[in-house]
């Protein structure tokens, strides 16, 4: 959609993201979509940070512009450091702790613009990692609205358990750590994960030793300042997805408005340069694609997160050629040392599959008509992007919110099987993983692909006008509007 310039009157919408690959890329998609509506952008970012903001600021000009801060210093993150793209899970909290030091500098710049008196910032829209942001847009006179890079339920899982300061349950008499279980009676349908189920960052919040106590409240105040401080949450989700949990305010979401508008990924990425310089070009990777039969290549990645152990690793690439599936295996930077030695150069010299080293084209890739199934840690972001291209998933989830997003794929949509469940670390058995590789795309897999192809027509609807994702969006900018 072309987009006319952007007078200096639009409703002025404050942008906050948190410096992490599946947090960032689909807040500045929301944004995209907000700027093309008539509002006027200001995305906080850092030096390292402001390139991810290129295709957005050349996309609207005039419409958005960044607000370059330095990034704040902390002496748990390496000088440099302004990003948890390939980092451990450890990150995270320091980042989202450190990231409270923004507030200061956003609120001087706020206070001090020459045009704040005819040019207001309406709205502040921050990541959930970003809650400080919330009580500054109360500060502001604005609106508060949170931007989930989780599904509804993936978000209300991990505020429940930071409101009612959940401990962990004794397990059962004989029953073992499996039987150590949570249950979430305040969300729809009451459901229940076993500990090691739960957010990695609750669970080192709820374990950690005194001395990261500073850290630890910080993290705590931030999804406290979510459901008490703002206006509402925004979700890149769906009702064909998740309307279970959108037909009324969630308590765990401090019973605030919600508004799902997704999915916000663009439908077509031809370069494959979104969110970085992709490893192999997509235009490539689509002609090694292009002689297997329709549906038949099993895409594998776990993310800009996960890094792989060798006995996973090879667990993997043992099911991979016990199999006889044809696929492409991406493994992260971090990760890219633990593939087994002669794996690649077999399976290369059978013609059968490929491993990208680093960043890869998957909006791409996924819509390519030999790929089927997409074998994934079921973070948010590549979930909507392979219900979006229609492509069944092999569920591996292995922290964050990833078993919350398996179990809604797996026992509600019906578009995953589960692949492996044992999380971080955990290596499958190899000949049950190939086996599991082997039924997806034979015959045994037809009535999940047949569900994934219509969860993506569901998901075109959404978003297109008269579907509930685009009724969502244009609600919430006419309330932004109204705000001035």
């Amino acid at each position: 959609m072309e987009t006319a310039a952007t007078p200096t009157t639009a409703p002025h919408v404050l942008v906050v993201p948190f410096p992490a690959q599946g947090h960032t890329l689909p807040l500045l998609d929301f944004a995209a979509l907000l700027a093309a509506r008539g509002l006027r952008l200001t995305v906080v970012t850092s030096p390292a940070n402001l390139p991810l903001l290129s295709p957005l600021l050349a996309a609207h000009p005039g419409a958005v512009s960044p607000l370059t801060l330095p990034f704040p210093s902390n002496s748990s993150i390496p000088p440099g450091l302004e990003s948890v793209r390939g980092c451990p899970p450890e990150y995270f909290p320091v980042f989202i702790h450190a990231l409270t030091a923004l507030r200061e500098p956003v609120r001087a710049w706020a206070r001090s613009r020459p045009s704040s008196d005819d040019d207001p910032i309406v709205a502040v829209v921050a990541d959930f990692f970003c809650g400080w942001a919330q009580p500054l847009a109360r500060e502001l006179g604005a609106a508060g609205i949170v931007f989930s890079p989780s599904g509804v339920i993936g978000a209300a899982v991990p505020h429940s358990l930071f409101r009612r300061l959940v401990r962990r349950p004794a397990a059962a008499e004989g029953g073992g750590e499996e039987s150590s279980v949570v249950t979430f009676p305040a969300i729809p349908g009451e459901p229940a994960y076993r500990w090691r189920e739960l957010s990695m960052l609750y669970r080192w919040y709820v374990e950690g030793g005194e001395e990261d106590e500073q850290v630890r409240e910080s993290v705590r105040r931030n999804f406290l300042w979510n459901v008490e401080e703002s206006w509402g949450f925004v979700f890149n989700s769906f009702k064909a997805l998740e309307g279970r949990y959108l037909e009324q305010p969630l308590e765990d979401l401090g019973f605030r408005l919600v508004w799902a508008v997704g999915p916000v990924a663009p439908e077509a990425d031809a370069a494959g340069s979104r969110g970085g310089e992709a490893a192999v070009a997509a235009a490539s990777l689509g002609a090694w694609l292009d002689p297997f039969p329709e549906g038949s290549v099993v895409y594998v990645s776990f993310g800009s997160q996960a890094v792989l152990t060798p006995a996973v690793a090879a667990a993997l690439a043992e099911a991979l050629e016990r199999s006889a599936v044809p696929f492409v295996w991406v493994v992260g930077a971090g990760s890219s040392g633990v593939v087994p030695e002669a794996f690649e150069a077999r399976a290369a010299e059978a013609g059968r599959g490929i491993v990208v080293r680093g960043w890869a084209p998957q909006l791409a890739t996924l819509r390519h008509p030999a790929v089927g199934w997409f074998m994934t840690h079921c973070g948010w972001n590549s979930v909507l992007e392979a219900a979006a291209a229609g492509v069944p998933m092999l569920a591996w989830p292995m922290t964050a919110d990833q078993f919350v997003n398996a179990r809604l794929l797996v026992d509600e949509a019906r578009v995953a099987v589960r692949a492996c469940a044992g999380g971080f670390g955990v290596a499958p058995d190899s000949g049950e993983l190939a086996t599991v590789l082997a039924d997806a795309v034979g015959e045994k897999g037809r009535d999940v692909r047949a569900r994934a192809k219509e969860l993506a027509a569901e998901a075109a609807r959404a978003v297109n006008e008269g579907g509930s994702s685009y009724a969502d969006l244009v609600g919430l900018v006419h309330e932004i509007r109204n705000l001035r």
